[in-house]
């Protein structure tokens, strides 16, 4: 099996923040919610991408 090292550091990083919640669903989801709270201004906020536009040919 081939390993990619940046999933084994994204899964070890996942795993390291859910142990640190102790396993908890609900704790584990608080803690993604003040993390994206914390980086809002990161964030794409939905219908902000540019419009496309039509095209001409029917």
């Amino acid at each position: 099996m081939i390993t990619d090292m940046t999933i084994d550091r994204i899964r070890a990083t996942r795993h390291k923040i859910s142990e640190a919640c102790n396993h908890e669903t609900k704790k584990l989801v608080e803690y993604y919610m003040k993390y994206q709270q914390k980086y809002a201004d990161r964030l794409i906020k939905k219908n902000t991408a540019p419009k496309k536009e039509k095209s001409l040919i029917m």
